[in-house]
């Protein structure tokens, strides 16, 4: 893309999210990626509570982007902020929520995309013995994805991050033991030690690029994207308006330019048992 063209753009990361965002920015934007030394971006929160986050996701990803350009003197940059929970719409099951955004303060652009999974292995539990330990470490996918051990879910005083080997899990296991009894056991979601998120990440940067890509019509900025959904389609008996979408509005942040694109569903009409009329 033009806009971007062999700009170096710094990856505000210090978890080896460059792995998967890196070649999809190179092969799309023709951009130049690089990584910062020593870049902290625990110091905006840590997943295993040492440090809270205090701020929104969108500001958290402000801040990664600014400071990073501003320690290594660029226009460009990129970052990434995941969260894990209960799922907005499903119930009862986790969800790995990541927003990524590209920040470009040459061209006064904040470009975001968000991807929801279920696909993740968030979880966390006391376990009593190596039995318990071993059966929560298969259920979450070790040791190809990170464990942590505490001495208890809120205390960070004797935490060990990072194991993928079961041999240092039961000796740290057996340590911990031995001074608390029971020990609290979670999944690392630091991106480096779970490539089930890393493969989350991805989806959301190659989103962010879709982003980037719809120029807009009127003064080809990137980032033309919907920022309306539209109910009111109308019901095939009574041809009354639904909760269905009728149009997506799609808008331009930079010159405020609109379109609005009808039937995005490629339907015209809605079944009547979506019709507050017809099926009250």
């Amino acid at each position: 893309m033009e806009l971007f063209q062999n700009r170096k753009i710094v990856i505000a990361t210090k978890h080896e999210k460059e792995k998967v965002i890196k070649p999809i920015l190179e092969s799309n934007l023709d951009v130049h990626c690089f990584i910062p030394n020593n870049f902290d971006t625990d110091q905006w929160g840590t997943f295993s509570g040492e440090i809270e986050r205090n701020e929104d996701v969108l500001n958290t990803l402000r801040k990664k982007c600014l400071n990073a350009m501003k320690e290594n003197s660029c226009d460009l940059a990129i970052a990434s902020e995941g969260s894990f929970g209960a799922h907005p719409t499903i119930f009862f099951a986790h969800a790995d929520d990541e927003v990524v955004m590209l920040m470009d303060t040459k061209n006064e652009l904040e470009l975001v995309a968000r991807e929801i999974s279920t696909d993740t292995n968030f979880n966390g539990s006391y376990v009593e013995n190596k039995s318990e330990l071993l059966a929560f470490a298969s259920k979450t996918k070790f040791p190809s994805h990170g464990l942590i051990l505490k001495s208890s879910e809120s205390s960070f005083e004797k935490a060990i991050k990072g194991i993928t080997d079961e041999k240092l899990l039961l000796e740290a296991f057996e340590n911990l033991s031995n001074q608390y009894g029971k020990v609290y056991v979670e999944t690392d979601m630091r991106a480096l030690y779970n490539p089930t998120r890393m493969t989350v990440i991805e989806k959301a940067v190659n989103k962010l690029v879709n982003v980037i890509l719809s120029q807009c019509p009127n003064c080809e900025t990137p980032g033309f994207t919907v920022t309306e959904v539209k109910e009111g389609l109308p019901c095939e008996w009574c041809n009354s308006p639904t909760r269905s979408t009728l149009s997506f509005i799609s808008s331009c942040k930079k010159c405020n330019f609109a379109s609005e694109e009808k039937y995005p569903h490629q339907k015209t009409t809605e079944d009547p048992m979506y019709c507050d009329f017809c099926n009250p």
